[in-house]
């Protein structure tokens, strides 16, 4: 939750600064896409497998978390959509487009964990 809230200036921090204040749906999708990244991540934890950290849901767990990034970041702080859009385009185009980027971030995470435990559930012995 840190490693996205502190960058995106959710949380008040001298280091980083908002312009666009936060949104009402940005807390619950920060908070449920920590969760979930949180449990993808302790399905990693007990394995002592040499591919612990090859297959989909690892890629699928970066994905989500980038997208959670650009979800809940202010719109016109992001340099990379600043460049591509200008002032006027981020706040025009990308800042309608993050709820959606917040639904697939959820839905990616949750695709993730589940691709994760069933993984773990077979056995390949």
């Amino acid at each position: 939750m840190l490693a996205t809230a502190v960058p995106t200036a959710m949380i008040p921090t001298p280091v980083f600064s908002r312009e666009i204040p936060t949104t009402v749906w940005a807390w619950p999708v920060l908070t449920v896409t920590s969760v979930l990244a949180g449990m993808l991540t302790a399905t990693y934890v007990a394995r002592r497998d040499p591919d612990v950290g090859r297959g989909r849901g690892s890629r699928l767990g970066m994905v989500g978390g980038f997208t959670t990034f650009f979800a809940v970041g202010c719109p016109v702080c992001n340099k990379l959509v600043l460049i591509a859009l200008g002032y006027s385009g981020t706040l025009q185009y990308f800042a309608p487009v993050q709820p959606f980027l917040a639904a697939t971030a959820i839905a990616v995470l949750l695709w993730a964990l589940v691709v994760r435990v069933r993984r773990e559930r077979n056995c390949r012995i």
